[in-house]
């Protein structure tokens, strides 16, 4: 039978983390994943560039129905720390733009470093090997593997969640915590685009397929996000859609400003008297697309010479611009979600140790856990800092 100190299930960026850390204060520790590659979410992350952290992560970037919980472990392990981590390693990396730090060359790079941080604290990785079965003994815990039979003093869950199945997201850190009783919050996919079936709507979407919309503020059940959106032939994405997308329930109503840097009445007021005979198409096309423009005045006005509107005319569609409104059908789901929302209960967990309230000598880590970060690299900073603090303890 194989032994260890420490058995980490998920080699993915929370995984990945507290094996070399806890490997480095002189833990054996084996490393198991089902998967053939090490840390494949790492890699397809910030298109190929790795969004590894974000130099402004505070508390208020994550969700969770026990806000407090993630402070402890931030505070511990913070993006300074990680950055000094990438430093040692040379490797290159910008920031572009609110905080949002990533590799110049690409993802691998992230993943190098990790791998390399493992290898040399003397890490026992261990993939293409799945875990069969989990017992608690007086002693630790036994595990019935593809590999044979492995027995720790301390388990630690690092399987992530349900988004992107593809790279092999599976549910079984929450059967583990089922397992052991703990409890289960509902999860759902978060930081993923809406999708729309209205017709008009989706025709509009449509038609915009790949135009995005720079400086948007987009709302949802008091929070709101500026940043870009972009349309789909599905629906709605871009930065700020996914954001909004965690704070939405089915049936909400988004409100979308798609001028938000402008007094889009006042600008409309200026036009009519200074360009009275000018078609309000054309001189909205100076602040948007051409090909959004005529799409949207076929939906929202009749478009005629400035001169010919009454300013009531005027402030009614400076209103459809400024909160225009819609009831996504739904979202893309876990396929192509980024992150999922909700999963094992905080509150059955120590927030200093990430160790079970339920079952001494179990740990859970990264998106297993029922915290979520925003968009920008928190979530990996997440992975990292619960990652390092469980590894102190494991």
């Amino acid at each position: 039978m194989l032994a260890a100190n420490v058995v980490i299930i998920g080699a993915g960026a929370a995984g990945l983390m507290c094996a070399l850390t806890a490997a480095g204060r002189g833990r054996s520790v084996l490393l198991l994943d089902h998967a053939n590659k090490a840390g494949k979410k790492i890699l397809m992350s910030g298109g190929g560039r790795c969004n590894f952290t974000n130099m402004y992560c505070e508390p208020e970037n994550f969700l969770s129905t026990n806000p407090h919980f993630c402070k402890s472990a931030l505070a511990r392990y913070t993006q300074w720390d990680f950055i000094g981590l990438v430093g040692k390693h040379g490797v290159p990396y910008h920031e572009k733009k609110l905080g949002q730090l990533f590799c110049d060359n690409k993802s691998s790079d992230i993943l190098a470093m990790l791998l390399a941080e493992c290898d040399e604290a003397g890490v026992d990785l261990r993939l293409e090997t799945s875990v069969e079965q989990i017992d608690k003994t007086d002693a630790g815990y036994t595990l019935l593997t593809s590999a044979g039979k492995v027995s720790c003093e301390s388990l630690v869950i690092a399987t992530g969640g349900l988004s992107i199945p593809t790279l092999g997201a599976t549910g079984f850190g929450y059967q583990v915590a089922r397992q052991f009783g703990h409890s289960i919050l509902p999860t759902r996919a978060g930081l993923v685009p809406f999708t729309i079936t209205d017709p008009q709507l989706k025709t509009l979407c449509t038609e915009l397929s790949g135009t995005s919309v720079e400086d948007c503020l987009v709302s949802c059940n008091g929070t709101t996000f500026r940043e870009n959106i972009l349309f789909t032939h599905r629906g709605l994405s871009g930065p700020a859609i996914l954001q909004i997308s965690s704070f939405w329930q089915p049936g909400d109503t988004v409100h979308i400003d798609l001028l938000p840097h402008i007094d889009l009445p006042e600008w409309l007021a200026t036009q009519q008297q200074e360009r009275p005979n000018s078609e309000l198409k054309t001189l909205l096309s100076e602040l948007l697309t051409k090909k959004m423009v005529t799409l949207l005045a076929d939906n929202w006005f009749n478009n005629k010479p400035m001169k010919q509107y009454t300013p009531a005319e005027l402030k009614q569609i400076a209103s459809k611009f400024s909160d225009w409104q819609l009831v996504p059908a739904g979202t893309e789901g876990y396929r192509t979600a980024e992150v999922t929302l909700g999963g094992v209960d905080s509150h059955e967990v120590s927030s200093k140790t990430m160790e079970s309230l339920k079952s001494p000598g179990l740990y859970f880590i990264g998106e297993v856990l029922d915290v979520t970060g925003h968009l920008g690299g928190f979530n990996f900073q997440w992975a990292w800092a619960s990652g390092y603090a469980a590894a102190q303890y494991a």
